[in-house]
């Protein structure tokens, strides 16, 4: 059974940076892509960006050029630096992995932007 347990979420002006983490415990030898989407109130889901385990990548158009996906295979872990963080970034983030075609998801970590 694989756990992902995401962190690094908080309150951040505009502009601003964070970085989230997620690691992935258990038998992660099955993960091959993973990915971060996200929750917004009264929105629906959007996939901000994936990464294979051969490291291509993939963002959303809302969040090109500002935030970068990357994983520490050794490690276990996800990333996603967010720069040039706005309003509208608000919302609640969870880390996804695709596991022998099973998609895990984390319980979230939440990121608030303030204007």
């Amino acid at each position: 059974q694989v756990q992902l347990v995401e962190s690094g979420g908080g309150l951040v002006q505009a502009g601003g940076s964070l970085r989230l983490s997620c690691a992935a415990s258990g038998d992660t030898i099955c993960i091959s892509t993973m990915g971060w989407h996200r929750q917004a109130p009264g929105k629906g889901g959007e996939l901000v960006a994936s990464i294979t385990g051969g490291g291509s990548t993939n963002y959303a158009d809302s969040v090109k050029g500002r935030f970068t996906i990357s994983r520490d295979n050794a490690r276990n872990t996800l990333y996603l630096q967010m720069n040039s963080l706005k309003p509208e970034d608000t919302a609640v983030y969870y880390c996804n992995a695709d596991c022998s075609r099973r998609m895990l998801v984390g319980h979230g970590t939440q990121v608030t932007v303030s204007s």
